[in-house]
């Protein structure tokens, strides 16, 4: 049998071997093409992070806003968890917070503030109340009592009054640093205020010659000394002249009865 060969000369037989030969000459990638891609992928990412970052911070600070406004207002972890009192002489901190009603358990950032003042402030022996907010989970109030500065004499009831003439506490037995005030069941408001005004006025030297002061209306206000003596002080203008005048006229005059309700024209009854 005859076997094919193939010329070596055969242009197309070297063509064909040529073409099936694996291509051992394929170039390296340029270093300065790759530093040039890796280049631009960086300025591609940065640019991307660029454009989402004001939207992550956004993001954040919602999120730290949202979970702030329920950590504060509607979670637990902030509630009241008790009161904490102070300026209390006389009055019990017990009757303080009976009177404040504190709603434990609730966020301390919502209770009302307000409300709790005006139930302290409806105590007659306060004067006045600051509540504030002690966080983490108490409510604090200040209180400032009522300072007495006269006994007021109501049928056979004692009662301590301030400068403002509020009546606010109880005596068994007036003290003898305080002056009395008398007056009847059907003596208003005003005119006890009146009186209040003219006793806180009376200097020390004179108020401890006093036994007690009259209050008849706003203008009927008299006073009775220690001794016996009587003076017609009307109402409570002027009450610091009034005060200079009749000391002078205890010094220099003695007399049963003293008019000082008119300062500038004074007189005296033997």
């Amino acid at each position: 049998m005859a076997r094919r060969t193939t010329q070596s000369g055969d242009p197309d037989a070297t063509q064909g071997f040529d073409a099936l030969a694996p291509d051992h000459d394929v170039p390296a990638p340029d270093p300065a093409v790759l530093r040039s891609r890796r280049r631009f992928a960086r300025r591609q990412w940065a640019r991307r992070w660029l454009a989402w970052k004001p939207v992550l911070a956004v993001a954040l600070l919602v999120g730290l806003l949202v979970g702030g406004i329920w950590l504060v207002f509607f979670s637990s972890f902030l509630a009241v968890q008790g009161v904490q009192i102070t300026g209390t002489e006389h009055l019990r901190p017990a009757e303080i917070e009976r009177a404040a009603a504190v709603p434990e358990g609730d966020p301390l950032a919502r209770v009302d503030l307000d409300r709790i003042r005006t139930r302290v402030e409806s105590l007659a022996a306060v004067k006045s109340a600051d509540v504030t907010r002690q966080w983490p989970d108490k409510v604090r109030i200040a209180i400032v009592e009522r300072e007495p500065v006269a006994v007021v004499q109501i049928g056979d009831q004692l009662r301590g009054m301030d400068a403002e003439g509020v009546v606010f506490r109880d005596y068994a037995r007036a003290p003898a640093d305080l002056p009395r005030v008398t007056t009847s069941a059907n003596t208003g408001t005003e005119a006890l205020r009146e009186g209040a005004l003219v006793v806180a006025t009376l200097p020390k030297s004179l108020a401890v010659k006093v036994d007690h002061v009259d209050v008849k209306t706003i203008d009927e206000i008299s006073l009775e000394l220690r001794d016996g003596r009587e003076v017609e002080w009307g109402s409570a203008e002027e009450s610091e002249q009034k005060a200079a005048v009749l000391a002078d006229l205890l010094t220099a005059v003695k007399a049963q009865h003293y008019d000082v309700s008119v300062p500038g024209q004074p007189t005296t009854k033997p």
